[in-house]
């Protein structure tokens, strides 16, 4: 019976053994370089908010918000009040339903000819005390003013149907950037609102705000591997060019924050609180969400490519990839420009009517704000592209082929 020959194992090649070491140190320290970085300007985020953390808030600008106590609307009449039958108001009567005087009863006048919000029976309101109007002590009802509605409700149904929706999209990677938004908003109450009336600086605080909520979002939704890599250097260094341009334009053209009724209060209660420095801020965490969407897109887009065909070198990575962010940068710009044209459509109105015109409207300050956001936020969309795309292509070209596939696996959820 012949005996089994033992074949020896062939000697690895030197030469191939050497590349593949030196490919795999290759990939490894790219990689290795870029989570390093992002590391460090964690660290630095926090640093910078451990310096700026909001320590003597209190109640700083509790004299230019009006307290009030929630109240039922129980009826609503009219009668005359004035010296002629034909002058009548409107008379809403209330049930309090919170605050010391909860369970009585009390009423709010409106002039029939005013500009007062409709009101029905069963609406929930928030009012505050009034002065006693002459005429109504027969009721013995307290006379009270409307602040404002009750708008918890609808609110709190408008949130679940989105949650819903993006669960069902999304599943996993939903519910990951829900949290994601939680901590964000969470944040912006905890962190950067209470800091700036703490006196920090405004821009400072939304830079390293916005770098927090951008690092943690994209780290929940899509992970630490490559892709989300690539879109936080993307988002990262959009971000920063998005504050220095919001600086410079805004003390360019000049912009003082006090455009609005918010401002003159925020200035009467405080006179070292920074308006211009919160109109920068502004700009800054609005471009936030717009800048987070496009990298984490871009650097899907890279990876499910280079998956694809794993043949694809750098320029071809590139410009697949950048053919599909041009037409999403197109789509995004108009998104901000319909955005920042919504919040300023009282004077567009004006503006339209012809009562000014087009030079006079862009030199109204109310007008200049929304423009010089609209394109700080736009540049920086417009880079973060091409920037993001590169950096993607970079690290796709030195991913394995394994974890290409994973990474073109998990799209990512809009939801910033």
């Amino acid at each position: 019976m012949p005996t089994a020959r033992r074949v020896a194992p062939k000697p690895l090649n030197p030469v191939l053994s050497r590349r593949c070491f030196n490919a795999r140190i290759s990939r490894l320290s790219l990689l290795g370089a870029a989570r390093a970085f992002i590391v460090l300007v964690a660290l630095g985020t926090v640093v910078a908010m451990a310096l700026m953390w909001p320590t003597n808030v209190g109640d700083k600008f509790s004299e230019v918000v009006q307290p009030s106590d929630k109240a039922t609307v129980t009826g609503i009449d009219d009668r005359p009040c004035g010296a002629t039958v034909s002058d009548r108001c409107i008379r809403v009567l209330i049930q309090l339903d919170s605050g010391d005087e909860a369970g009585s009863r009390g009423v709010i006048q409106w002039n029939a000819n005013g500009v007062d919000p409709d009101v029905h029976v069963g609406d929930k309101l928030r009012v505050a005390q009034a002065q006693e109007i002459p005429g109504y002590e027969e009721y013995g009802q307290n006379t009270w003013t409307l602040v404002d509605f009750q708008r918890g409700p609808a609110l709190i149904a408008l949130f679940a149907i989105f949650a819903v929706m993006v669960l069902l999209l999304s599943r996993l990677r939903g519910a990951l950037s829900l949290i994601g938004l939680g901590i964000s908003l969470l944040l912006i109450l905890v962190y950067v609102i209470p800091a700036i009336l703490d006196g920090k600086p405004p821009v400072a605080v939304a830079i390293s705000g916005s770098l927090a909520i951008g690092l943690i979002a994209i780290l929940l939704a899509h992970g630490r591997g490559p892709k989300a890599v690539a879109a936080m250097l993307g988002t990262t260094s959009s971000l920063l060019l998005t504050a220095l341009l919001a600086v410079i334009f805004t003390s360019a053209t000049r912009l003082t924050g006090l455009s609005g009724e918010e401002a003159f209060a925020l200035r009467l209660a405080d006179p070292s609180v920074s308006l211009q420095g919160l109109l920068i801020a502004g700009m800054i965490i609005g471009a936030l969400g717009v800048l987070d969407d496009v990298t984490v897109s871009q650097s899907s887009t890279v990876f499910a490519l280079r998956a694809a065909n794993p043949d694809l070198g750098f320029r071809e990575l590139f410009g697949r990839a950048m053919d599909v962010g041009r037409d999403h940068v197109a789509a995004t710009v108009n998104t901000l420009v319909l955005a920042y044209a919504g919040s300023s459509l009282p004077v567009l109105l004006i503006f339209a009517s012809g009562a000014l015109g087009a030079g006079e409207a862009l030199n109204l300050e109310l007008v200049a704000e929304q423009v010089v956001a609209t394109l700080v936020g736009s540049i920086g969309l417009i880079v973060a592209v091409p920037a993001t795309t590169a950096l993607a292509a970079l690290l796709a070209l030195h991913t394995p082929r394994a974890e290409l596939e994973h990474e073109a696996a998990h799209g990512h959820a809009h939801t910033h």
